[in-house]
Parts: structure tokens; C-alpha cells; sequence
């Protein structure tokens, strides 16, 4: 019980920080000293700061997407709720990502791609296993293929404007590019 406490107050304290300066600008000492730990009693938890900051994005997003899918309404039109949940999770996770540590860091930083990549990887795990949970497809197991396609197709778009967006001018309307124009189409291959 105590090591759960430990382990909440490292994820706390790092989360404040985190949102506070950015995650470059936060270091495993200021989250020690804010979590009344010692610096090596973080990293009996998390082996690196991007390990703690993986966890603190993967807890976050699945808590969001999980209220986003309690909370959507089930419409009977399956392309409508689909489209909607996609868009808001596909929006939810460019937000976090940019909150915390920033896209032109993550575009300069070579040390960012193995980090985006296992980021990238199990944030797929969690969407598929989440939206899976949605009244659609235990209503209809019909829909899984279709419904890992469209998670798998929408991750990987959203996370290529992240890259080649320059400014928040240029994110808007790639976002509202796939909303109109591209998550139409992946949404009719996905719901047959």
C-alpha cells in the first residue's frame, strides 16, 4: 500500500511539473524534491523520465477516451458515433502531446522517436481495447476489424501532421482536412 502511495506522489508531482514547464524544462530532481522522494526512488518506479511521462500520457488519455465513450451518446447511426469518437480522441491526444513536451521538440530531437514510437504503439493497444468496450461493437463483433482499421488508419494521419504541421494555423486545418475530407472515407471502410 505504501508503494502505491509513492509511486501516485511521483506521478503527481512529475504531471503538476510537467504541465507547468513542459517536460524538457522539468528535471528528475525538481520531481523528487516535489514528491518528497529520493531521486533513485524514482527510478526504482519509471527507469527514465520518458518512461514516467509514458505513463503519465497513456493514464490520462485512456481516462479521458473511457469517460468520452461512457458519455457519448449511442446513436443509432454507427458512422456518426464512430466519426465523432475518433475525431475527439484523435484531437485529445494532439493536445496532450503538444501540452507536455511540445511538437518542434519532438520534429528537432532524435531521442523523440523511439519515445513516439512506443508511445504511438501502446496508444493504439489502449484505443482499440477501449473502443472495444463501446455497445457497437459488443453488440457487433463485426465491427472490430473495421473498427482497428480506422484506429490504426486515424493514429497514424494524426500523427504525421504532427511532424510536418509548422504552425497552429497549419494543425487546424489539417484537422479539419480529416474531419471533412479523409475521416468520411476511412469511416466507410470501417463501418461496412
Amino acid at each position: 500500500m505504501e508503494l502505491d502511495r509513492v509511486k501516485e506522489s511521483i506521478v503527481q508531482a512529475a504531471h503538476e511539473l510537467f504541465r507547468r514547464y513542459g517536460y524538457h524544462k522539468t528535471s528528475v530532481n525538481e520531481i523528487a524534491r516535489k514528491a518528497k522522494v529520493a531521486k533513485a526512488t524514482i527510478y526504482k518506479y519509471f527507469a527514465s523520465k520518458e518512461l514516467l511521462l509514458h505513463h503519465i500520457f497513456l493514464t490520462y488519455i485512456s481516462s479521458s477516451v473511457n469517460n468520452m465513450i461512457r458519455n457519448s451518446v449511442n446513436e443509432e447511426n454507427a458512422a456518426k458515433y464512430l466519426s465523432d469518437l475518433i475525431f475527439k480522441t484523435c484531437r485529445l491526444t494532439y493536445a496532450v502531446c503538444n501540452e507536455y513536451i511540445g511538437w518542434d521538440f519532438i520534429r528537432e530531437s532524435t531521442n523523440s522517436q523511439g519515445f513516439l514510437k512506443m508511445f504511438s504503439d501502446d496508444l493504439e493497444k489502449l484505443l482499440i481495447s477501449s473502443f472495444f468496450e463501446t455497445e457497437l461493437v459488443k453488440n457487433d463483433p463485426e465491427y472490430a476489424d473495421g473498427l482497428r482499421f480506422l484506429i490504426k488508419s486515424s493514429k497514424s494521419i494524426v500523427f504525421s501532421y504532427a511532424f510536418t504541421s509548422v504552425t497552429d494555423v497549419d494543425v487546424r486545418r489539417n484537422f479539419l482536412m480529416f474531419q471533412k475530407e479523409i475521416l468520411p472515407y476511412l469511416i466507410k471502410a470501417a463501418v461496412k
